[in-house]
Formats: structure tokens, sequence, C-alpha cells
């Protein structure tokens, strides 16, 4: 097995112009210092940021511009998420592109982060995707990985790193590195947490190895960041255990017909007294509110 390297790009994002032509500069700049890197991930909602207004049909002008940077580059890429039109319907949907520039998956995120995220549709299908001669890789965004089903199942059917491009500028951040971490510990994975700047979020991307430990956590300014990884790590990790200790995948495996909440039909009597998922009281101007904020801070310019 080849070595093979993974940047995440941390970058600043604004809401009310497009990002796009700053992620291909960012690109080329990375292809330039660092060439012997193999997949370049972004951030979510990285190119045109986080109001659901600049919401666009796929395959569309975002797709092909970053289709021809990855053939440009012979790179994989995943450059974060945007948000997705269809029909009456606004998905949250990452690409995955190949080296040849062909899109070889779409990923709509499973739980919008409610009841923030208006508007927005949750997907239904998980994301995997296998690269030659290296191994296979999941995808996750943001607000999904505080639900360990999602890991989980990228993890049982097969995936041995997943890229979560991730938009949080709010103060539990570092509740999310102790997620980061315990997702990549239990399912004995790589996992790459990359956050956006600005209007994308408060940075601090997060890489942690299929121990779980930390292999590098970026500050509050743009970087580039490229580690090697190397998957033979974790086949060890999940044949003879975590630290040589715990073995959770196999566990997991031996008990997985045990967990009756998620039989069809199951009652949840405690989860229905909770009371519904409702917004916080004005909620509905959040948009507008954080539209205007983005005009006072920065110059308008017209997404392409």
């Amino acid at each position: 097995m080849k070595a093979f390297t993974i940047a995440g790009i941390q970058m600043k994002v604004s809401a009310t112009q497009s990002n796009l032509e700053m992620m291909k500069l960012k690109l080329d700049i990375c292809m330039n210092v660092y060439p012997s890197v193999d997949l370049v991930m972004f951030s979510e909602l990285c190119a045109y940021g986080p109001l659901t207004y600049y919401a666009q049909e796929l395959p569309g002008h975002f797709e092909t511009e970053m289709q021809a940077m990855a053939k440009k580059h012979k790179v994989w890429l995943v450059p974060g998420s945007i948000f997705e039109k269809v029909d009456d319907k606004i998905y949250n949907t990452a690409i995955v592109i190949n080296p040849q520039g062909e899109v070889v998956k779409r990923y709509r995120k499973m739980f919008p982060f409610y009841p923030y995220e208006v508007g927005v549709t949750p997907g239904s299908e998980f994301c995997i995707f296998d690269i030659p001669n290296v191994g296979r890789f999941g995808v996750s965004i943001c607000y999904d990985m505080w639900f360990p089903e999602t890991v989980r199942t990228l993890a049982v059917m097969g995936a041995e790193v997943i890229l979560h491009p991730t938009m949080t500028g709010t103060m539990d951040r570092d509740i999310e590195h102790s997620i980061d971490q315990t997702m990549a510990a239990v399912n004995q994975c790589y996992f790459f947490d990359i956050n956006g700047l600005d209007s994308g979020g408060i940075g601090r991307s997060t890489i942690c190895g299929p121990d779980g430990r930390v292999l590098y956590q970026a500050g509050s300014t743009e970087e580039i960041i490229p580690i090697e990884i190397d998957l033979e790590r974790v086949k060890q990790s999940r044949e003879k255990g975590v630290m040589r200790l715990g073995q959770p995948l196999k566990s997991f495996r031996d008990h997985i017909g045990d967990f009756n909440i998620y039989a069809q039909d199951a009652p949840h009597e405690y989860l229905e007294s909770l009371g519904p998922l409702i917004k916080p009281q004005k909620v509905e101007q959040l948009a507008e509110l954080k539209q205007m904020e983005s005009k006072i801070q920065l110059p308008t310019g017209l997404v392409e």
C-alpha cells in the first residue's frame, strides 16, 4: 500500500459573496507547496457560506469548476458542501471527485443542525468510496457525528477514514473535539474534522488517528493541514485492539442484534416525553440577521 496524504484546507468563508475563486487559489497553493498530497478537503458550506439563499442544482457551475481543479492537479477532492436545490427541497450536499475529474459520490447530510439549519431536508443514504490500492473512505458532515450511529455505520461498511467537513462557529467546539477522538477510537479509524473561519466557523480543525489520539489540531487562522495516513494502523487496531486492548468493532459485531431501541415500531416513551424539536423564539429571523451582519462586515459580491 502506497503512502497517502490528505490535506485539509481551513480558510475564511464569506456569507455574502462566492468563495469559489479563493478555494481554487487555496487548492493551487496547496498543491504547489505540498505536491505529494493525494486528497484535499474543505470545510462544510465553504463555497457559498451558510445561507440557503445560495442553494443551487447539481450538477452545476460549482461542481464543474471543482471537477476541473481535481483533474488539473490529479488529486481526489472533497470541496466541502453546498446547499443543493432539488425541486422544492434543499439538501446540504458534499461531493467526492476523483483525479480524473469525475464525480464519484454525492452525500446529503443526514442530520441538519435543527432547529437552526432551517429549511434543509435530511439525506437518507450513507456515503463510502474506495481509492484503489489505498482503502475505503466515508463522508459525514458536521452535526452528523453527534449521532454515533452514523460513523459506526460507515465503519461497519468498511470505512477506514472518515472525511468530515464542518462549519462550527459556536462555543461547543471543545465538545466536538471530544467527539472527534471518540468517533476515531470506538470505530478504530482516522477522523478528519475540517472547519472553516469567519462565517464558516472558528477553525480548530482536528485530525485523529485510529486509537483516538489527536494527530493535529489547528488554531483559528488559515491553514493548510497535510497529514500522511497509514491504513495499516487501522487494520492492526481492528484486528488486535485499540492500543492492543479493546476491540469495539468485533464486540459490536457479536452483539449487533441486541439493541431493541432500533427495532421498527419500538416504543420510545421517554424520548416522546421530551417534547417536539422546536425553534428558539424568533429563530426564523436568524438567516436574515446573519446576512445583514455579513453585509456590514464585508463587501457584497455576486455568487457565480
